[in-house]
């Protein structure tokens, strides 16, 4: 099964994004994130129309921070990379007019909205800048050796 791991990849990029002061281009986060600059780019551009980078071109651009890491949440975030789906469980087809596939699929229909629920509001409970709080002493300190 493939699993969609935009999220942590692209809050990764935020928090390395207000780690610096200059642009940060897409070639750059594309060998940070060992993926095609052009991934990178489509990936931003929700990002950018959601207001939380910015992207200037030419000589010296990239992508930059618009908005503090404090006022952005992870639901924010997920919402921006179009909500991907959380799993590979899904609706039977096979027969739709059949009464227990119906029912099979309510129950599990159910249950995965439960789940997409909680996971949001989880997600809602915690900006990007809640993510380097913990380990904040840990970070300055291996910044401090480069």
């Amino acid at each position: 099964m493939r699993t969609d791991s935009r999220l942590p990849r692209v809050l990764h990029v935020l928090l390395h994004l207000d780690q610096t002061q200059d642009p940060v281009t897409s070639d750059q986060i594309g060998k940070m994130l060992n993926t095609n600059p052009s991934l990178v780019r489509r990936t931003m551009a929700g990002l950018r129309e959601a207001g939380f980078v910015g992207a200037t071109k030419g000589h010296g651009g990239g992508w930059v921070l618009a908005k503090s890491l404090d006022s952005i949440s992870l639901a924010e975030v997920y919402a921006a990379l179009g909500s991907p789906q959380l799993f590979a469980v899904g609706k039977s087809a096979d027969a739709p007019t059949c009464l227990l596939e119906q029912a099979a699929n309510r129950a599990t229909s159910a249950a995965l909205e439960a789940a997409r629920e909680t996971f949001q509001e989880k997600l809602g409970q915690v900006t990007v800048a809640d993510l380097v709080r913990p380990h904040a002493q840990e970070i300055r300190q291996h910044q401090e050796k480069l």
